[in-house]
């Protein structure tokens, strides 16, 4: 007591003069029990970084497209010890009430190999945090041993990512919870508490004995002659793609050596995201190259998305074409066994590529579009499956991807190993994945996209720039024009506006927590501006879809979008006057 009231009233020595910073910062050393988090509070304060303690103590976590999101560091903003206790306090006092047999049931608590030395976080202590608030209040925990794929771990009762109304309640109590019971910094405890358990090998096992359930050519696989290079990105996912290259009748992949194992400082790459494209898969495409494999297949550092690239002047498969190729693959398999489609559905978000929309017109099937994020998506799976429906195929542009349904959640480990039999099954019939992509879109429609993002650090700019956009013309009036070209319908996901609803209403459910509007162009170019639920990035897509047949007129295509891509984000963003900053890699 003497050491922390010592340390308070040096802090009131350095006081900020800011009432409401003062408050907090008095809250967060009297809360705070790990000595790097406290120290960088306590450097701020004695620098007078008023600003900067404001931005990380005066608000906190929300529920973003995937769960609560931040860096690591100090401050009730950040993701650290501290806040991890909050949110699991709040966590439990929302499942006690909401599942009055939360004593048997139990919570399922996984980790992946992030962390941060600096303020000595890292997902392995937090998942132990985790676990002791919930087991000082009697909740059996099934904790991993070891770092595990995000897959592995599934989030509401139903599987799927957290939604509303639940999402809402869970920080409503989270507010109510934030000063940390006795036993919730014991971390300790998980490895003395009867009510701990490992799930790591049944569940490992019951996830492969399902994984075979989309092998369809497994003699095929072991005969292959095609090499593939895996990258795991210096996450968690070599283990588990090896082990699901077995189940499929593969040799292993060859593991990029420098990514192959575990480090939180992601040493070898710019950024740790496969989505980046051929800049940060260097080290895969060149060992690819030297060892004869055709195929690369990276997984993100937790294994829930997969980047794909083909030897043939390196082709880098957006999220989009890859979902044209997975979709085409697991419906070719569902109508080798079955012979109609009726109970049949594909999903996307609606930020995605419409080719799946587009297949399923064609083909019979149904098909549903989600807002962003795969949490729409897992529900909406849940939903259907109810109902006696099959989700044979689900994804979203940002290289994430679900054959099947077998997790509702997205899943890099099973999209890697679809991805190699199919490309294994299109060698046998001497085409490669690039060739495939091409019968597809001459079959049905060349489907041609962009996706980027700015970057706005200032969230009252990114205010502005969607408050113009909502009174362009006048009060309520959206744009009429973009590129040259007028623009024939606005869907306004955040005030619930699409003028082609007779009621002027939006089917997709209304996110006022987040930005979205999407403009659809006189010349069928599909436009969509919004904010990242994760980062502040300011993203937009956009899509010319053309008919059958087109493919003399697909690079036409590809210009007049670049261009009117261009004038969207000249026009709507105004990146030079907002200093909004580009994409980099």
């Amino acid at each position: 007591m003497g050491e922390k009231s010592d340390l308070n009233a040096n802090l009131c020595c350095h006081a900020t003069g800011d009432p409401q910073v003062d408050t907090a910062v008095y809250q967060w050393m009297t809360w705070d029990r790990n000595p790097q988090t406290r120290a960088q509070i306590e450097s701020l304060v004695k620098a007078g970084h008023v600003e900067e303690l404001r931005r990380r103590l005066c608000s906190r976590m929300s529920f973003g497209t995937a769960g609560l999101r931040a860096a690591m560091g100090a401050g009730f903003a950040r993701i650290n010890d501290l806040t991890i206790i909050q949110s699991t306090q709040g966590m439990y006092k929302y499942l006690a009430k909401f599942f009055p047999d939360l004593g048997s049931r139990g919570l399922v608590v996984g980790y992946d190999t992030r962390a941060q030395e600096t303020c000595g976080c890292s997902s392995e202590r937090l998942a132990r945090l985790t676990a002791a608030v919930m087991l000082c209040k009697d909740v059996p925990v099934y904790l991993f041993s070891t770092y595990v794929p995000t897959p592995f771990v599934v989030y509401w009762n139903n599987g799927a990512q957290i939604s509303s109304p639940h999402d809402k309640e869970i920080l409503r109590c989270i507010e109510e919870s934030v000063e940390p019971w006795p036993d919730s910094w014991n971390e300790k405890l998980p490895d003395s508490s009867a009510l701990r358990s490992d799930p790591l090998q049944e569940i490992c096992h019951l996830y492969m004995e399902e994984l075979s359930s989309l092998c369809f050519h497994r003699e095929l696989n072991s005969k292959t002659s095609l090499k593939f290079v895996h990258s795991s990105f210096h996450g968690v996912g070599h283990r588990y793609v090896q082990q699901a290259f077995k189940v499929f009748g593969f040799p292993q992949p060859i593991p990029v050596p420098e990514q192959k194992d575990p480090d939180p400082n992601f040493s070898t790459v710019s950024c740790p995201n496969p989505e980046e494209g051929e800049s940060v898969l260097e080290l895969s495409l060149r060992l690819a190259e030297k060892e004869g494999a055709r195929v690369v297949v990276a997984t993100d550092p937790d294994a829930d998305r997969l980047a794909v690239a083909e030897q043939c002047k390196w082709k880098v498969f957006t999220g989009n074409e890859l979902a044209a190729l997975l979709g085409w693959w697991m419906l070719y398999n569902w109508k080798e066994t079955h012979p109609e489609f009726k109970k049949v559905y594909m999903l996307a978000t609606t930020v995605s590529s419409k080719i799946l929309q587009t297949i399923a017109r064609t083909e019979g099937f149904h098909f549903e579009e989600t807002l962003p994020g795969f949490k729409w998506i897992g529900n909406k799976i849940c939903d259907l499956t109810k109902t006696g429906h099959e989700v044979i195929f689900s994804f979203e542009e940002s290289i994430g991807f679900l054959c099947g349904s077998m997790v509702p959640d997205k899943d890099g480990v099973s999209a890697a190993v679809v991805v190699a039999e199919m490309a294994a099954y299109l060698e046998n019939k001497n085409l490669t994945l690039n060739q495939q992509l091409k019968n597809i879109y001459e079959n049905y429609g060349y489907h041609i996209s962009k996706t980027s993002y700015v970057i706005c650090n200032d969230p009252p700019t990114v205010k502005r720039i969607f408050s113009r956009l909502r009174n362009f013309g006048g009060e309520n009036l959206y744009p009429i024009l973009c590129g040259g070209y007028n623009i024939v319908q606005v869907r306004d996901a955040t005030t619930g506006y699409d003028n082609n609803q007779p009621d002027q209403k939006s089917v997709l459910p209304v996110t006022k927590s987040s930005q979205m509007v999407t403009f659809t162009l006189q010349n069928g170019i599909v436009a969509t501006l919004r904010t990242s639920g994760t980062e502040p990035k300011i993203k937009y897509y956009t899509e010319f879809c053309a008919p059958p047949g087109e493919r003399s007129v697909s690079r036409l295509l590809e210009e007049e979008l670049k261009r009117v891509t261009a004038a969207l984000v000249e026009e709507f963003l105004e990146p030079d006057k907002n200093n909004l900053i580009p994409r980099s890699v």
